[in-house]
């Protein structure tokens, strides 16, 4: 991810013309990488993110609402004591580094005023937040903590000192003339882009890679020119935040002439980082979590996929029942000429118009008339198991769907719906039951479906796994509201609070019901909608699945975009 120094440089600008002077009010911890701060500045309060995720590390001012654990860490009981209430001072980058420090006042125990550093780098998996005391320069505590023999350079640890990262003996390019950095490159040895990543901090491969576009492999004035250009832009803190879509998304806060995919603009470097990073780490964190549940309902999946096939070939094998029976009455016919030892018998075939012969494989080890015996019983067998057959092909057909509904649920899933999904297996019996006293309490809770509001303010509800399925079609939808579903693929339940909808908010609910399907990624999907009066769940069937009726159907290519702005 991009999240370089220049973009340090610049969501530090926009922190700090935004939060200082600020009070910090609350702290939390959402999760194990993740703190939030909430600060009162200019009559506004804000929520700011310190991310050390090893994927995706960053500060930002967010939007996002995160669900805070019922107790608090160590560690954020400890910025609590230290910085609640707390006046933000300052918030600077060390150097063209990923290095933020929020300078932060307060008082101690005795009244006298004191600054402690909060200091954020983000540095991949070696990102982390650390409390620093500002006279003496020890560190109070960390969020991850480094001992000597996993870094020999330096010790994060409470009461350790602080020590910066070690120097890579970069160039900071805010600092050089054009000439000192065209000194830096080779041209005779290609990969002129990784060169510049290796001479100056803080500068991704992107931006790397937009000079030498820019340049268009020309002179090294050319170079000089274009270096120049990106170093003038920094320097002003003139800044195009955007977003760059293609195969993947990427972002920065300069622009990208390289990129002619399909880009968007934001107000604000913030803005920008809130809406790219937006769900990215809780998706990752989840598919963390659901990796035994994955692991578990794919093996499912894939044994009913092994008996489906065993199923069709002994249903093969029962619809030539026929040929048993002929087999038989053949064997019998001809006993005269068969003798206990034969491996085979050629006889005319009295069933064939054409009176052709056919062979007719023995068991030497029986009698010809044991011989005939078995083709009759197998013929019985299997004439016999046939409905029976049918009726497990069925279900193990309703297993494969069901288990395919699933994979695609966790798929949207977040951290609660994957335990919504874990509670439903052990309902069903695939998982084991917790204790009583657990399972009481998952019993009482009711499912949270996800909400959305239309562009003309009607509320739309999703269910993102088949409790919250059940819950929004039985218990929260009225008759004539309206009921939406991708048509013969897994997806989920989407209800429109409304019994005529406007063409745009039927549209948008299909675009809904599509994204969180297995279609998420295709184009023109088929999405039927009908009355809930229309929609029924036949007895014994499993949760989620419904049949209806007096359905139309629409089609819609989900877009994330549109999908997130609707969201509430």
């Amino acid at each position: 991810m991009p999240f370089d120094g220049i973009v340090t440089r610049a969501v530090t600008k926009e922190l700090s013309d935004t939060i200082i002077p600020g009070k910090i009010n609350k702290i939390y911890q959402p999760t194990e990488t993740e703190l939030v701060f909430t600060i009162r500045s200019q009559g506004t309060n804000h929520t700011l993110l310190l991310s050390i995720h090893p994927m995706y590390a960053r500060v930002h001012l967010t939007k996002d609402v995160y669900k805070n654990p019922k107790e608090p860490s160590m560690f954020c009981m400890l910025l609590r004591k230290h910085l609640s209430g707390a006046i933000v001072e300052s918030i600077e980058q060390y150097g063209m580094e990923r290095i933020i420090t929020f300078t932060i006042k307060m008082r101690n125990e005795i009244g006298d005023t004191v600054y402690k550093s909060l200091i954020v780098e983000l540095m991949g998996k070696h990102s982390n937040v650390m409390l620093v005391d500002q006279d003496k320069g020890h560190i109070i505590d960390s969020l991850k903590h480094v001992s000597m023999a996993q870094n020999r350079f330096r010790t994060i640890l409470p009461g350790h000192e602080y020590k910066m990262p070690p120097t890579q003996n970069k160039l900071n390019l805010l600092k050089i003339d054009s000439e000192t950095f065209i000194k830096k490159i080779d041209f005779n040895t290609g990969k002129i882009d990784m060169q510049i990543v290796h001479a100056l901090v803080g500068v991704s491969p992107l931006i790397a890679k937009e000079i030498v576009y820019r340049a268009k492999l020309g002179s090294t004035n050319t170079y000089m020119e274009k270096f120049s250009e990106i170093q003038l832009l920094i320097q002003k803190n003139h800044y195009t935040p955007a977003i760059y879509r293609n195969n993947k998304e990427d972002f920065h806060v300069l622009p990208l002439t390289s990129f002619v995919e399909e880009s968007e603009t934001l107000a604000s470097t913030n803005e920008m980082l809130d809406q790219f990073y937006s769900g990215k780490a809780e998706r990752d964190r989840v598919k963390q979590q659901a990796k035994d549940l994955y692991r578990f309902i794919k093996n499912e999946q894939d044994k009913n996929k092994r008996k489906l096939k065993k199923h069709q070939q002994t249903m093969k094998k029962a619809e030539s029942a026929d040929q048993f029976q002929r087999k038989g009455e053949l064997l019998t016919a001809n006993m005269h000429i068969v003798k206990q030892g034969d491996k085979t018998v050629t006889v005319v075939d009295y069933y064939d118009p054409e009176q052709n012969e056919i062979t007719i494989e023995l068991n030497p080890m029986k009698t010809p008339s044991e011989n005939a015996q078995s083709f009759f019983k197998t013929y019985q067998k299997l004439k016999t198991s046939k409905d029976k057959i049918k009726q497990e092909m069925k279900k193990t057909d309703e297993e494969i769907a069901y288990f395919d509904q699933l994979l695609q649920q966790i798929d949207v899933a977040s951290e609660y719906d994957i335990e919504e999904i874990r509670e439903e297996l052990r309902e069903e019996g695939y998982l084991k039951r917790q204790s009583k006293q657990k399972k009481q309490k998952n019993k009482s809770s009711k499912p949270v479906p996800e909400e959305f509001i239309s562009s003309d303010g009607t509320q739309l509800l999703v269910g993102k796994n088949n409790k919250q399925n059940e819950y929004v079609t039985s218990k929260m939808a009225r008759r004539d509201d309206i009921w939406l579903h991708t048509k013969d693929i897994p997806g989920s339940h989407v209800i429109i609070r409304d019994s005529e909808p406007s063409e745009t908010t039927l549209l948008e609910a299909a675009q809904i019901a599509a994204y969180f399907s297995k279609s998420q990624q295709s184009s023109s999907v088929p999405v039927d909608y009908t009355k809930i009066r229309y929609v029924k769940k036949p007895n014994g069937a499993k949760p989620g699945f419904v049949t209806y009726d007096n359905q139309k159907t629409v089609y819609v290519t989900p877009d994330k975009t549109t999908i997130e702005k609707l969201k509430k």
